[in-house]
């Protein structure tokens, strides 16, 4: 695919796929086998086997009220693929700073890398890509997909549908350096519905007991660059979620030219449908060999 104005257009295709909840931590890793097992077998059976194809570094970024562990379902479906994964903590402190540890990460990555992001953490890639030959492809996973100058909180409120703001508990705080900062959390008792409606209560409420706060400022910065205006790009719309509405990821999907696919599901899609969130980002490696 070329890259610019010269990618293809975008592409929908709706998918209603049966999908059993995985947990954060280690109920996830238990969850995740049988999870979305339809998708994740059509996702496998998509290539020979025996295919000795080497494959990218796949880095999947997780957002706000997550940790790398809200990964663990897609992370066992791609690495049985013969993936190699790293989910790296996001700081969750500040755009700039984020996207300047994940840089240092991907700087340790040899060869070619595929660069998700959920939520927030697409704010992330897309800053963090930015001028990085070894990434060959962005996937936005109910994620930001802002402009340069745009930020997570002014993109969420370009359309009506979000309810996140009257979920949210504000906690003062301070860092190493002595600044003041306001950590957000989800309030636990509005966690499965605001989050994650579509799994199972129990292992939502493990999710919200250890969720990780964002900085209000860190929703607040605008992107110093977009670097989905010169990598190909893939999204997965959440048509059911309440933090990012799906007709502002519609919108930064349709802006980026990406290859975008509709799914009803929360916002924690990476929890209630790893298969379908691996097999995207399967097309996208595939398509960058």
């Amino acid at each position: 695919m070329s890259k610019g104005s010269n990618r293809k257009p975008l592409r929908r295709s709706p998918l209603a796929l049966t999908a059993f909840g995985a947990a954060s931590a280690a109920l996830a890793l238990t969850v995740a086998g049988t999870a979305d097992a339809g998708t994740d077998h059509r996702a496998e059976s998509a290539k020979p086997r025996g295919d000795q194809t080497p494959r990218p570094t796949v880095v999947l970024v997780h957002g706000a009220f997550a940790d790398g562990s809200s990964w663990n379902g897609v992370i066992e479906r791609l690495k049985r693929d013969g993936y190699p994964v790293i989910a790296p903590a996001n700081p969750l402190r500040g755009l700039t700073s984020d996207a300047t540890y994940l840089r240092r990460v991907l700087d340790s990555v040899e060869g070619p890398v595929v660069l998700a992001g959920h939520s927030y953490g697409g704010s992330v890639i897309t800053e963090a890509a930015a001028g990085n030959k070894n990434v060959r492809a962005l996937v936005y996973v109910a994620a930001f997909t802002p402009d340069k100058g745009e930020s997570a909180g002014e993109l969420s409120a370009k359309y009506p549908g979000s309810t996140l703001s009257s979920t949210l508990n504000e906690v003062p705080t301070s860092l190493p350096d002595g600044s003041k900062v306001t950590d957000l959390y989800i309030q636990q008792e509005k966690f499965h519905r605001q989050f994650a409606a579509d799994v199972p209560r129990s292992t939502a409420q493990q999710m919200a007991a250890a969720q990780r706060p964002v900085a209000s400022a860190a929703l607040e910065e605008g992107a110093a660059d977009a670097a989905w205006k010169s990598v190909p790009s893939w999204s997965l719309i959440t048509t059911e979620d309440r933090n990012i509405p799906a007709a502002a990821q519609e919108f930064m999907a349709d802006r980026a030219r990406a290859h975008a696919v509709s799914v009803k599901a929360s916002h924690a899609v990476t929890v209630s449908r790893p298969g379908t969130v691996a097999h995207l980002i399967d097309q996208a490696a595939g398509a960058t060999r």
